[in-house]
């Protein structure tokens, strides 16, 4: 089966290079559709008069839509073959209707395994009017080549 998309493999990536910006408008949908999916029921992530009370300006994303954002990002980046090993990241301000969130990456390092997996380290940043919002740190599995696939690694080969 002849594939429509071009791969991207570790070959393809070095340290340095940059990864395209994300901007997403956030709207209260935004905020309460990810807070639904991932069955989080707190009001502050639907309840406008609930968050304001508690000292926040408005209902803002939760931690799984975040992730769900950061994951986004990076397979549209990976392509179908990008396999997320490990994701680590701190939210150091709410982000809420009516914000322009902006993702962006880099990639730190890209390094091949004992077992021959091919490893991308990337540092991304979720801005909202050019101030860090979140910071976040991947590794991610590309192929080593147009016929590796790291979703097909178990047990001893994969070590995210």
């Amino acid at each position: 089966m002849a594939r429509s998309f071009k791969i991207l493999t570790a070959g393809d990536v070095k340290a340095g290079d940059r990864i395209p910006p994300l901007a997403v408008d956030v709207t209260a949908t935004t905020v309460v559709l990810g807070a639904l999916a991932s069955r989080d029921w707190r009001p502050m992530h639907h309840d406008r008069d609930f968050a304001k009370n508690q000292g926040v300006r408005d209902i803002f994303l939760n931690t799984p839509n975040q992730a769900a954002w950061f994951e986004r990002y990076l397979s549209d980046w990976a392509g179908p073959l990008g396999r997320l090993g490990r994701m680590r990241f701190k939210m150091r301000t709410s982000v809420c209707p009516g914000d322009t969130m902006v993702i962006e990456g880099v990639v730190k390092a890209v390094e091949t395994d004992a077992v021959g997996c091919c490893w991308a380290e990337i540092d991304v940043g979720l801005t909202v009017t050019g101030e860090a919002a979140t910071t976040c740190a991947v590794r991610i599995a590309l192929p080593a080549n147009e016929r590796d696939n790291p979703w097909l690694r178990r047990g001893g080969e994969w070590k995210p």
